[in-house]
């Protein structure tokens, strides 16, 4: 564990971040998409209202209205119901409070002199967002890494509130109270800090992932033959992820996809919800259109989920599926569809690295995509799938203490370490 978690606060990383405007379970599907479109992690919370009566407001009755966190896959999913290809307009304005799967414990509300370190552990522990108050103006740092208020710690946010209320300042070194002003910080700010620090995490970012243990051999797949609507039976969590897999000869699994929140970020959600509900989990991933020519994509709805480029006089006609409108591919004039797979697969493509990859690397990578996750392939394989290695497993990693991570770093890798085949989580 380095010193740079015990000394910096959560209030370092506020600096800069917009303020919270709360995302209503009154709101419509449709309204999510737009929002998750500009949210991190592919993700947004989600909050019943505040009552009318309640003029200040405590963290306690704050945390109860949080209702939980919605994510591209399960709109997906709830648009792949039956009802909702039918009607498409109707499931657009649904409420969130019909998609959303409840869980106020992926949020928690801290002070901005909370170490960083205490941040880091809640996120290990499945934390998703941090709510931080910007109820103050700071007038700086009065000595390295550390934020004083006043010259008093804020280590709580009960120290917080006595400071606010009770103590009486001149006004040249006052801070000025705004009720109810909040930002929320996710596990990709804590990770884009992360990587700014890593002088000060030797050895560990240039040790390799499977030295590190950070490979987690625990995930969900799905083979690529099967319906790609079996995906919604049991949606992970984080990662949000399944793999889409095949079987080789020697019992172990070939990645050729993934079904996630952070491959549907971004994408047509109509089109993605016909796709999973009408195509193989290999289709859905690869876009192969040679066994589908005869279907068609079913008339959309007019809607800002779609490219606002029709403006009213192209009227929405049926199309046949493609993963281009999903999203998936980026160079239009290297598709080349037939038998084989050696298509240029552009954003269908899962995002990989290998056991041998370094843990700067892997942040690296996921900072660059904005990915929650990235799938482990063996290192003489470019597509053995290993594991998963997620935000949770590197805040595990990176607040292990180094007498922990000696013997992983310093010792040379056991092949069964590397090529034991993964456990696996299918969804039957």
């Amino acid at each position: 564990m380095a010193s740079v978690f015990l000394y910096h606060v959560v209030g370092d990383l506020t600096v800069g971040k917009p303020e919270l405007v709360e995302f209503s379970e009154t709101e419509t599907v449709e309204s999510a998409i737009r929002a998750i479109g500009e949210s991190t992690e592919g993700g947004i919370p989600i909050w019943r209202r505040r009552s009318q009566k309640a003029l200040i407001e405590n963290a306690e009755s704050r945390h109860q209205r949080f209702v939980g966190i919605l994510n591209s896959l399960d709109i997906v999913a709830f648009l792949a119901r039956d009802w909702c290809l039918q009607d498409q307009e109707k499931a657009l304005k649904t409420p969130v409070s019909e998609v959303v799967v409840p869980n106020n414990s992926l949020l928690k509300e801290v002070d901005p002199g909370t170490r960083l370190i205490d941040a880091l552990e809640m996120m290990r522990q499945g934390v998703k967002r941090l709510l931080v108050p910007k109820s103050v103006v700071w007038k700086g740092m009065s000595k390295r890494f550390s934020i004083l208020y006043n010259g008093k710690w804020l280590k709580n946010l009960e120290a917080y509130n006595n400071v606010t209320s009770n103590a009486n300042r001149p006004s040249s070194s006052s801070t000025i109270p705004v009720q109810d002003k909040f930002c929320c910080l996710s596990r990709e700010d804590v990770i884009r800090f992360v990587i700014g620090c890593l002088g000060a995490l030797a050895p560990l970012p240039l040790s390799s992932i499977s030295f590190l243990g950070v490979i987690n051999s625990n995930y969900y797949s799905l083979d690529s033959s099967s319906p790609a609507i079996e995906v919604i039976r049991k949606l992970p969590q984080d990662p949000s992820a399944v793999a889409v897999v095949e079987s080789t000869s020697d019992g172990q699994y070939k990645i050729i996809g993934d079904i996630s929140a952070y491959k549907l970020w971004k994408c047509d959600y109509l089109a993605a919800a016909w796709a999973l509900a009408n195509l193989s989990a290999g289709q859905f991933v690869m876009g192969v259109e040679d066994n589908i020519s005869s279907r068609t994509l079913p008339e959309f709805v007019s809607s800002t989920v779609q490219d606002n480029n029709s403006a009213g006089n192209e009227s929405m006609r049926p199309r046949k599926f493609s993963s281009r409108n999903i999203g998936f591919f980026t160079n239009l004039e290297s598709l080349s569809f037939g038998a084989g797979r050696s298509m240029y697969r552009g954003r269908s493509a899962p995002l990989t690295c290998k056991t041998t990859s370094s843990l700067a690397a892997v942040m690296a990578q996921m900072l660059s995509h904005r990915a929650t996750h990235v799938w482990v392939t063996e290192a003489e394989s470019e597509d053995i799938l290993v594991g998963v290695v997620s935000y949770a497993d590197i805040l595990a990693v990176v607040t292990k203490h180094p007498s922990s991570l000696a013997p992983a770093i310093h010792d040379p890798p056991k092949t069964s370490e590397i090529h034991d085949p993964p456990k696996i989580l299918e969804i039957n």
